[in-house]
C-alpha cells in the first residue's frame, strides 16, 4: 500500500533490458571477463543481482545498431527461439540464476 492508501503492484525485482546489439559485445569478450561481466550481472547476491530479464525479439533487419535473426521467417514456419545472441544471453542469464524471470 502507498503512503497515500492507494494499492500499488508489488515489488517484483530488479531488472534490465537487452536491446540495440549491445549484449552481442559480450560474446565478443575474453572468457575469464565475459564470464566476470556476466556473473556480476546475473548472479544472485553478488553484484547487480539482476531478476528480470527483457530481451530484444529478432526482425531480420537493421533497426538499431545491429540486426537480431527473427524466431519465425516465415508464416508457418516452426518458431526457433535459439538463433541470435539474445538467445545465448537468456541462455547464460539461466545458468547463473535459475530463477530469473
Amino acid at each position: 500500500e502507498g503512503v497515500d492508501g492507494s494499492q500499488r503492484p508489488p515489488f517484483e525485482g530488479i531488472g534490465a533490458l537487452s536491446a540495440g546489439a549491445s549484449s552481442r559485445l559480450l560474446q565478443d569478450y575474453p572468457e575469464t571477463q565475459r564470464n566476470e561481466i556476466l556473473d556480476l550481472l546475473f548472479k544472485p547476491q553478488y553484484g547487480a543481482s539482476l531478476q528480470v530479464l527483457k530481451v530484444e525479439i529478432g526482425g531480420d533487419t537493421q533497426s538499431t545498431d545491429g540486426s537480431e535473426p527473427s524466431h519465425m521467417r516465415y508464416r508457418g514456419e516452426r518458431p526457433d527461439c535459439s538463433r541470435g545472441y539474445e538467445a545465448w544471453l537468456l541462455q547464460e542469464a539461466k545458468a547463473r540464476n535459475p530463477l530469473i524471470r
